[in-house]
């Protein structure tokens, strides 16, 4: 993994999140849990003290917002957190989904014991200089303490449908063409670990971003296929996973995680990955 030329204090919490094998080879399963700063109640997320908490001590990293951090989860379990910072949208107007500022302080972050803070950076949307500024803020801010940056690559409303390949001009879109250089301009701008998505020809998108990489796990599928598209990611050289709703959302979210970690630190492929899943689902019944 590339560290680059960070400080102590930087180095210190990535050694925290990402976790060395016997080779050397340092990768995370981060679980993002921060869906209702924007989507509200999110189905497995209604009350995140039950699907949660027994899913963190399987977690590298835990990705929430400030609401849920202060009321539902437990101050003395050591995870380490990155914090959602920035908001101001909801999906009850989409089409504003891009227009997002920093609402949390690093102030905050940092007397919340978080290791870093995440924002959403929309690159291609009306709002893309708005969120560039908003991450070169908090890098700059992140910098005097130490805290990393985690630059997520969103996707506003107008390109959601080209990036699933649906809706007019889709066929025309390069997506890992897009998030190359959408990851780039993340990277550029100060982010120390790049999310974002796992698409054909991703190899263009690693190897156009020198920082770590975590994928996302957008929306809800298979648990196969979940953990054949994070087998694929680690094999092309990710670091790692940021997922969410493919985990909390899982028919055994705790079996799941632990099958995603089997692959991203142990390099089971996705078959013996799903051997495992159904194994501890049948052992917790």
């Amino acid at each position: 993994m590339n560290y680059g030329q960070l400080g102590w204090g930087k180095l210190n919490r990535l050694a925290q999140i990402f976790r060395p094998d016997s080779a050397g080879n340092a990768h995370t399963v981060m679980l993002a849990m921060d869906h209702p700063y924007f989507y509200g109640p999110t189905t497995g997320l209604e009350d995140p003290r039950r699907t949660i908490t027994p899913l963190v001590p399987y977690a590298d990293a835990i990705s929430p917002a400030k609401g849920t951090l202060e009321y539902c989860l437990d101050p003395l379990v050591p995870t380490p957190v990155i914090l959602r910072v920035t908001g101001g949208n909801s999906m009850t107007r989409r089409e504003e989904l891009s227009d997002e500022h920093i609402i949390t302080s690093v102030e905050e972050a940092v007397r919340l014991n978080a290791v870093g803070v995440s924002v959403s950076v929309y690159i291609d949307t009306e709002h893309q200089a708005q969120t560039i500024r908003s991450l070169g803020k908090l890098a700059n801010e992140c910098s005097q303490c130490g805290l990393l940056v985690l630059g997520i690559t969103a996707v506003g409303a107008k390109l959601e449908p080209m990036v699933k390949g649906e809706g007019e001009g889709s066929a025309d879109f390069d997506a890992a063409k897009y998030f190359a250089h959408a990851g780039r301009i993340i990277q550029e701008n100060g982010a120390n670990i790049v999310k974002t998505y796992f698409v054909d020809n991703w190899e263009q998108v690693r190897d156009g971003i020198q920082v770590p990489i975590v994928i996302a796990g957008g929306k809800k599928i298979p648990e196969r296929e979940a953990l054949e598209f994070t087998a694929q990611a680690i094999a092309a050289g990710a670091e790692g996973v940021d997922m969410g709703r493919n985990i909390f959302q899982s028919e055994d979210p705790v079996a799941m995680i632990q099958a995603v970690r089997s692959v991203v630190h142990e390099g089971r492929s996705a078959d013996d990955a799903f051997v495992l899943f159904n194994e501890l689902q049948g052992a917790a019944g």
